[in-house]
């Protein structure tokens, strides 16, 4: 059994507003945020209860020279719905 089984992949390039659809953001512009942190992705899967892994020391492949890291999720919804209460929550978190 893989480790990553049962679980979703999010990286801050999904949630990103100044990143293209071809870039990686998975989500309407409206419903992304500007430049997500790392950490806010990981308090919000954790507001959430989403049961948040982070790792730090990977690349998004699309971006392979940035270390921008990745969360690992539950894996209990589809990943866009996801993806968009992650993006709501950060903008809860940042007040917006």
């Amino acid at each position: 059994m893989m480790k990553d089984e049962g679980r979703l992949v999010i990286w801050p390039a999904y949630l990103d507003k100044e990143r293209t659809r071809a870039e990686g953001r998975v989500i309407s512009k409206k419903s992304a945020v500007s430049k997500p942190e790392f950490d806010e992705i990981v308090k919000a899967a954790q507001n959430l209860g989403l049961s948040p892994l982070p790792e730090t020391d990977k690349s998004y492949p699309r971006s392979w020279w940035e270390k921008s890291g990745r969360v690992m999720i539950n894996n209990d919804e589809p990943k866009n719905d996801s993806v968009r209460k992650i993006a709501a929550e950060i903008k809860k978190i940042r007040g917006n």
